[in-house]
């Protein structure tokens, strides 16, 4: 009778990161909208210049995984735009434990850069306020 061969599998079958606790996520949601009601919206979200060109009509947030993403909407109002409206991603939180997050930019290139490591969720807040990298 033939042996059965051992599959072999990579990594520990474990999902990367830590499991974010509900108080934390909470507290991350509400400080959020508060930096994006209170500063990100009157300073970015700014009527039209030209009608043509594309200009931002929303900042808001959104979960995915142990991600949390800011992200800006933009209108398209020119005749020839495949879309009224579009997202783009300038800020993502990745939980790492201990109620620490890495905070990462969207470069130019289309990739996450890592910029902070290990910030709590009010430093991650003030980052996102005060740094030239997270501008939507």
């Amino acid at each position: 009778m033939a042996q059965q061969r051992k599959a072999w599998r990579i990594g520990s079958g474990k999902k990367p990161g830590a499991s974010l606790p509900d108080s934390i996520k909470t507290e991350l949601e509400a400080k959020a909208t508060n930096l994006i009601v209170n500063v990100l919206k009157p300073k970015h979200v700014l009527p039209p210049q030209e009608e043509r060109f594309n200009y931002i009509i929303d900042i808001g947030t959104k979960w995915y995984r142990n991600y949390f993403y800011f992200f800006s909407t933009y209108a398209c109002p020119g005749p020839n735009a495949p879309s009224p409206t579009f997202e783009s991603k300038f800020a993502r939180m990745e939980y790492l434990g201990n109620a620490k997050f890495a905070l990462h930019f969207m470069c130019h290139t289309g990739e996450w850069f890592g910029l902070y490591d290990a910030l709590s969720v009010d430093e991650c807040m003030k980052a996102i306020q005060d740094d030239q990298w997270f501008v939507p």
